[in-house]
């Protein structure tokens, strides 16, 4: 009998800048043998070329391929990476820290169901954490574990431990954010796999145990559709496609829509990936669905019987004015969670989010832009 196939999760990594994300990330793929022995040599001979480590293997150099990332010794563009544990499967994003390319994490973060938020021991919570916090937040991704990396350069200190913790758990709060904190060292592995003997005061999960346990996008799949539509489809008269990411439920065709605020109602005549027809699509698939009838579906949102709008549609048609994006959490943030699946395009929200210097309330010299264009999402009746 056929093993049955193992769940994915999708997430990230993020923080400030020379917190460690990209080394996290290289030594999580060599610990759980994602790393081919021909691929080890040429690092190791890249790492005496160009990497940032002395005589050891700089394993940042497995996620940093870009010429002006390894001369620079930093993360500019997102780099995904695909591994395996015995139990499930992973697509990592590693994003940049830097405040010019916040758009960057954004990408990334935009399809992520968990966030792995680093934070260097030595320097504690800093502005690009909050930041990134509030960011991953605002796109609704309510699964987060902070890593708190670089715990050999305090002498795996469990007072640092805490202390870094209660600082992140303060901001947290304002956001309303849980998280599950993890003290690493993202250069040895320690408490990746295995929890370290270096920390025997600690008793928790470890990163790999954190990440097999968080929910996937297998586990939207029961959830109410959501489908945002990001290109309709006209190559010819004959043909009228939508387009989309299909972030939570089932469809197939003959399934019944009803496009908001219209009331429209149409079913779904076929579901395609790629060149292919599908019987069915699940969460986390990038589709095209045709129907019976035309339909504008512009900026409407679709919605199964007996369940409420999904509570996405009106706020995320508003951008944040600068009372709502405080990252400091002077005062708790007035605006609802954010959910999946919402009718607009979450970085047209963030855009001004990440314009914005979480401790002057100012916007930055150089704000990163945001591609703008609305989403519609569908739902079941």
């Amino acid at each position: 009998m056929p093993a049955a196939p193992r769940s994915l999760l999708r997430f990230i990594t993020c923080g400030s800048v020379d917190d460690g994300k990209s080394t996290l990330i290289g030594r999580l793929l060599a610990d759980t043998g994602a790393v081919p022995a021909d691929q080890l040599a040429a690092l190791r001979a890249d790492s005496a070329r160009v990497g940032t480590q002395g005589s050891a293997i700089d394993y940042a150099l497995l996620v940093d391929g870009l010429a002006a990332e390894r001369e620079q010794g930093i993360t500019i563009d997102v780099a995904y990476r695909f591994f395996a544990s015995a139990t499930r499967r992973f697509i990592v994003a590693d994003t940049p820290g830097h405040v010019q390319y916040t758009r960057n994490m954004v990408t990334g973060a935009s399809t992520a169901d968990l966030a792995v938020i680093l934070v260097d021991a030595t320097q504690g919570v800093l502005e690009q954490t909050r930041r990134h916090s509030f960011l991953v937040h605002l796109l609704g991704v309510r699964q987060v574990v902070l890593a708190v990396n670089k715990m050999d350069r305090v002498g795996w200190d469990e007072a640092t431990f805490a202390r870094v913790t209660d600082d992140y758990a303060a901001f947290a709060a304002t956001l309303g954010l849980a998280f599950t904190a993890i003290p690493v060292c993202a250069l040895t592995g320690d408490n990746f796999l295995v929890l370290s003997s270096a920390s025997r005061w600690y008793t928790g999960p470890t990163l790999l145990g954190a990440l097999d346990a968080a929910p996937g996008a297998d586990d939207r799949a029961a959830a109410p559709l959501r489908l945002a539509v990001q290109w309709v489809n006209r190559p010819n008269a004959d043909f009228r496609g939508y387009a989309g990411l299909l972030s939570a439920g089932t469809i197939a065709p003959g399934d019944r829509l009803q496009v908001l605020p219209s009331g429209r109602e149409a079913r779904v005549a076929r579901v395609m990936l790629g060149e292919g027809d599908l019987e069915q699509a699940v969460a986390g698939q990038s589709v095209t669905i045709t129907l019976d009838r035309p339909v504008d579906v512009r900026v409407s949102v679709r919605r199964r019987d007996g369940e409420t709008e999904p509570g996405g549609t009106r706020r995320n048609r508003r951008r944040p004015d600068r009372a709502d994006v405080d990252p400091l959490g002077s005062k708790r943030l007035g605006r609802p969670d954010c959910d999946r699946g919402v009718a607009q395009d979450p970085r047209n929200d963030v855009a001004e989010a990440a314009r914005l210097n979480p401790d002057m309330g100012q916007p930055l010299a150089e704000p990163p832009s945001a591609r703008q264009g609305a989403l519609a999402p569908f739902g079941l009746v």
